[in-house]
Parts: structure tokens; sequence; C-alpha cells
């Protein structure tokens, strides 16, 4: 029951006892167990109002709440503001909340105050899935990481069964997901899922944000981590800021862990039954569950995946460069008493 018609109700029956029973103010809210202050203000406003008792029978509740309380009556209802919108505007570089608000009062001039705007946003915000509370900039973040749960495949000449590692990438803004299936988890791999996530997002965020993952970070620090070579040298070629994630800290990639969520369910479930003999047939299984999953509407917000993706994150990423990462591994090699260094079974001779 809304609070304005329960409040009117108490309010009803302190202008009855009041002037029908003629009680005090202090057995008036005894009665009603509201305090003696409410039921003078009430009455107050009452007669401010000039309102008389019996209330006239085509008085409603709503239209007797008005009456009381002018200041404070509910606007009306097209002046509430979609904060759906408000919520992927603020995504946007350089959007405030105050700017918003101040689009918003230049349609409704009799509007809502600046802090009531606020309070009903962060009202919306707090309805909202906790991982997507905090606001991610358009084509800033890319947050990368593996799943938990592999898909089984089988080596038809051994009979081995393996498990494919599944690959994860989603853009902060839009929450546009790119999987992928591995062989396993190597630098190799790592690398390699970073360079088709590119491709498929085609576009470059400003940061990549993985978890500690041992493939990419070396050294897990809070303030300066140490980054694998390699890795590195991806994030040169495409201009990109690696922010690892920081220890015990699952806010950081809040993101992808939901994305995680979302794909196990919705993708890795589905293939649970379906036997696959490679890994590349098990990225052809993906692929169409991928899109289906980009195109699935929000429960909360307007839209999609694709529809966010292509409104906000696509036109702010950074443009993909000429050619895409060559793979280059970097390792510190001792050379023998033959003056050879050995790389990969092969011998190669140092000055």
């Amino acid at each position: 029951m809304p609070t304005e018609k329960l409040s009117m109700r108490k309010i009803k029956e302190v202008l009855r006892l009041h002037y029908e029973e003629s009680a005090t103010n202090r057995e008036i809210a005894r009665r009603l167990n509201i305090s003696a202050g409410s039921v003078s203000r009430y009455l107050t406003r009452a007669q401010a109002a000039k309102l008389v008792w019996p209330l006239p029978d085509d008085w409603s509740e709503d239209k007797t709440y008005q009456a009381l309380f002018p200041s404070t009556s509910k606007n009306p209802t097209h002046q509430r503001p979609d904060f759906g919108k408000v919520h992927n505007e603020l995504k946007r570089k350089g959007v405030t909340l105050l700017l918003l608000w101040f689009e918003y009062q230049a349609q409704n001039s009799n509007g809502y105050s600046y802090s009531r705007y606020c309070e009903l946003y962060q009202s919306f915000v707090g309805k909202l899935k906790p991982s997507m509370r905090l606001t991610h900039h358009a084509g800033e973040k890319l947050f990368v990481d593996y799943s938990g749960l592999t898909i089984p495949w089988i080596d038809k000449v051994t009979g081995e069964i393996h498990s494919a590692q599944i690959f994860v990438a989603v853009l902060g803004a839009s929450n546009y997901t790119f999987i992928e299936a591995t062989a396993d988890q190597s630098l190799l791999s790592w690398v390699s899922s970073h360079v088709h996530a590119f491709e498929f997002f085609d576009g470059v965020t400003v940061c990549l944000v993985p978890d500690n993952l041992k493939s990419g970070i070396t050294k897990a620090h809070l303030y300066d981590p140490d980054v694998n070579r390699t890795f590195q040298d991806l994030a040169d070629h495409y201009g990109v800021a690696v922010v690892p994630a920081r220890v015990r800290t699952p806010k950081d990639i809040s993101k992808v862990e939901v994305g995680v969520q979302g794909i196990q369910r919705w993708i890795l479930a589905p293939l649970r039954d379906v036997t696959f003999f490679n890994v590349s047939d098990i990225n052809e299984a993906i692929r169409p569950l991928l899109k289906v999953y980009n195109e699935r509407a929000f429960s909360e917000l307007e839209g999609s995946r694709l529809s966010q993706y292509l409104e906000l994150d696509k036109p702010a990423l950074k443009p993909l460069p000429f050619r895409p990462y060559s793979y280059a591994e970097w390792k510190k090699a001792r050379a023998g008493i033959d003056y050879h260094v050995a790389i990969e079974k092969h011998y190669y001779s140092v000055p």
C-alpha cells in the first residue's frame, strides 16, 4: 500500500476524532499510534487549507493529500525521468548527473529538484544487480578472464579426453561479450584470444583489466604488478594499458565474473551433452549461442548487449592497428660450454 494512501487515512481519522469526538491531540496520537506533533501539524495544515469536516463526498484521497501538502505532491508522471536512460548516458565521457538534471529541468521547469533527482537515481541504481551499479565509461575497459567451467573434447586417435578452456572478454560500458575455446591457458592461447577479441569488437579499449592469471601477470602487486613481457608487447602493439585487478578484490573484475556466469548459463550449459572432437568444433558451436546471448534483452535496462555496444562502446573504441599482433615469446637463456642456447629443442650459436 503506498505511503501517501496510508498517511491520508490517518489524517482523515485525525480530522474525524478532532471534530466529531473533540479528542485532544495526545488522545488522538495515542489511539492512532502517531506523535502528538504529527497530529498538531495535520490539524494546522487542514485549517490552512480551509478543510471542513466532514469532507465533501467527491474529494478523493489524492485530492485531499494535495490540498494538505501542495509543495510535496507527486509530480506528474510525464515529468519523471527515465533513469535507465540516465544510467546509460552517464557512461558517456564528460556526462555528469548535474548536466543531465539541467537538461531535464529545461524540459520540465516544475520537475524534481537536483537533490531529489539524485535521490531517485540512487534508488534506481540500488535496484540493479550489484555488478551493474558501477559506471564504466564507453570504450574505457575490457575485462578478461577464463571461465571456471571447461568443455570436454575427445581425441579421435588416442581416445583421450581433454578439457577446452573458455576465454571470456566483456566490455565495461555495454557488457558486450566475446568468448572463445582454447586448448589450454598457455601464454600463446592467452595472447591469441586477446587478438581475436579485439577483432571481434572491431576496436581497442583504453585499458585491459585481467585477473592475476600467471599467463599475463608475472608478479601480482597492488601498485606496480609485473606484466609478462609478451603480454606487454601485445598491449604496446594495440596501444592499450594493462591494469590488473587487485589481489583479493573481486569487485575489480565483477563485470567479467558476471559475464562468466552468463555464458555458463546460456552458452556452456546448452552444450553439456554435445560430444566434440576438437577445439574448432567447440568454437563453431559457440558462435550462434554467443550471438543470441549478446542480443538478449536486459531485464533491468532497455536494449541488449549488442544495442548498447553499437550505441556506447563501438563509437568510443580506438581503431585496430594495420596488422594484428604477431606472437613472440621472451625467455632468458644461458649459453652452454659449446656457445649454444637451446630453444624448443633447437640449438643456436651465440657470439
